[in-house]
């Protein structure tokens, strides 16, 4: 008699399975840190504790916490528009500087306009900003079938390298060593929510965010990019226009990750400074996969990353290196891919017996 071991695929999975799942292999995540924090001379336990008051459950922790995941909201929703339909937009970082680039541009050379009409301009002028920047890339591939991979990640350097010139040379604001713009006019930032010092752009990420779930469920478009994503072959016969869908998925999922140019500019630091995407846009693609495309699940992913990046600044002064903030957050992602896999396939185990 010998045992023989497959995978086998779990035809229906739970939403319970799924929430489960992520909640054990975040924890494995967490525990595996754990014995590293230790092998370095630190109390994990201590560590832990001290991330939990200072970042998660403090009033001023959570506030910084909810301010630094909006660029992250935004770019997440971005990638995870074209990930939708099997589209890897890479292009996040470049498109949220191109954003930046363009509100700024505004600020600068437009007319001087207040008020909620003002601050909508200047949405509108930040999501063009990324939209432009990711119609680059979505032209060659949807008439020449140009890898958009490799274009999006390419004017990432570029972006980045105007952002630069921009904030060390034209933009720069007198007397400052450092790369950044004169401070927004009052005017045009994003109020905050009372007296709580959180920026309200964290309920336009809700509402873009609810507006998505809603029109991947209940619009054509959405339903359109469900069947491309199964097949081409099929949308073809179907009578979809794919060329199209990949345009306007690369567009609007630009614009988003522009919008995080918005929020942080406006809402946030108030200045287009030279170190301004800071990877968020690289961070929003592991956010967009650990949510699995759901837009609104990206809201509190974006929110726990957020907390995660900012946990370092607090580990540092107890002399733990800053790089454990960074190692939880890959071991998270790594842990929580290999749950998605255990969670779609199951160990299945045959007892042959020999004649």
């Amino acid at each position: 008699m010998r045992n023989k071991i497959r995978l086998e695929k779990r035809e229906n999975v739970s939403t319970l399975r799924v929430v489960l799942t992520s909640v054990v292999f975040t924890l494995l995540a967490f525990v595996f840190c754990g014995f590293i924090i230790a092998a370095v001379g630190f109390s994990p336990l201590e560590v832990y504790g001290k991330m939990l008051n200072k970042v998660f459950l403090s009033s001023k922790g959570i506030r910084k916490m909810i301010n630094a995941s909006l660029p992250l909201l935004f770019c997440g929703l971005g990638v995870a528009l074209t990930f939708k339909m099997n589209l890897n937009n890479i292009g996040a970082e470049g498109q949220y500087a191109m954003g930046a680039i363009f509100g700024g541009a505004f600020v600068l050379y437009g007319p001087e306009i207040g008020g909620p009409v003002g601050r909508l301009i200047l949405a509108l002028c930040c999501f063009m900003g990324g939209a432009v920047w990711a119609l680059l890339c979505a032209v060659p591939k949807a008439y020449w079938n140009v890898n958009e991979s490799i274009t999006s990640l390419m004017l990432n350097y570029v972006a980045l390298i105007i952002l630069g010139y921009l904030v060390l040379g034209p933009w720069k604001m007198k007397g400052q060593n450092v790369g950044q713009t004169e401070r927004i006019p009052i005017g045009l930032e994003i109020p905050e929510l009372g007296s709580s010092q959180i920026s309200a752009g964290i309920l336009l990420g809700i509402l873009v965010a609810v507006l998505i779930f809603l029109a991947y469920k209940y619009t054509t478009d959405g339903y359109q990019l469900s069947v491309i994503r199964s097949s081409q072959n099929s949308a073809r016969y179907a009578g979809i226009n794919i060329k199209r869908n990949i345009l306007l998925a690369l567009v609007i999922s630009g614009g988003l990750a522009g919008l995080a140019g918005y929020v942080q500019y406006a809402g946030v630091s108030h200045r287009i400074m030279e170190q301004m995407p800071n990877n968020a846009g690289y961070t929003g693609i592991v956010i967009a996969y650990l949510s699995r495309l759901n837009p609104l699940v990206i809201v509190i992913v974006s929110v726990l990353f957020a907390g995660l990046q900012n946990s370092s600044a607090t580990v540092q002064v107890m002399g733990v290196p800053t790089q454990i903030a960074t190692m939880i957050q890959g071991a998270v992602m790594i842990f929580v891919i290999a749950g998605d896999f255990f969670q779609r396939y199951k160990i299945v185990i045959n007892r042959e017996v020999k004649a």
